[in-house]
């Protein structure tokens, strides 16, 4: 079944840097991509007791994971925890949520049914990788699965973050062929799949991988 990115209405979302504005996800055109590559992470999270976001920014998931999870926590390095607490709870979701970084993460071992990640492994640099699958496997129960999203560096992708004013240059470290190859050294692979461009013919643009915890 396809998922639709569930979205508060925009001025409803705080707590988070300029730079990561959830407006883009509202644009014409822009939008649409925004959102659907959400929605093919979405579908793959199966559901169950929690779900740990890393790099949840200002909470654009939650609607959505809620319907699937009881108890929904997040991680990020820089929003306001308290702030993005408060939008939510006005909407009776309380997620549980922390600043940290997925490298060193505050969690027990085995904790989480799901560990989602949209759009933050390309900002590790290659070397930081392994680090933070060691750290998501840990906090991951058995049969567990890990779901990310991450872009895939074209001409096009460039040149459409070109016209939003961003450089991804500046801020994105890893491909995605290297977070696939640092990914299947701690887990299995379910399976991974592109998301095409529109028009098609530009290419993939972004990259969704499920991978499951067997050990």
């Amino acid at each position: 079944m396809k998922t639709h990115l569930r979205l508060l209405p925009y001025k409803e979302y705080k707590g988070v840097e300029i730079i990561y504005s959830v407006i883009f996800y509202y644009l014409p055109i822009f939008g649409g991509m925004y959102r659907h590559r959400v929605e093919l992470c979405l579908e793959q999270c199966r559901g169950g007791e929690n779900i740990l976001e890393v790099g949840f920014g200002s909470g654009l998931t939650f609607l959505n994971l809620s319907e699937k999870y009881k108890k929904i926590f997040g991680l990020d390095l820089t929003c306001d925890v308290k702030v993005v607490s408060e939008v939510f709870a006005s909407h009776n979701i309380y997620p549980d949520l922390r600043n940290g970084n997925v490298l060193a993460m505050p969690y027990e071992d085995n904790q989480f049914d799901t560990v989602l990640l949209i759009s933050i492994l390309e900002h590790l640099k290659p070397s930081e990788l392994a680090q933070a699958f060691k750290e998501i496997k840990r906090v991951l129960k058995p049969s567990g699965q890990i779901v990310y999203g991450v872009p895939v560096e074209r001409p096009f992708m460039v040149f459409m973050f070109r016209l939003l004013g961003y450089n991804i240059r500046e801020h994105h470290f890893s491909t995605e062929i290297e977070v696939r190859e640092a990914a299947v050294k701690e887990f299995t692979k379910e399976h991974v799949h592109a998301m095409k461009a529109f028009p098609s013919f530009f290419g993939n643009v972004y990259e969704i991988g499920h991978f499951i915890k067997v050990n």
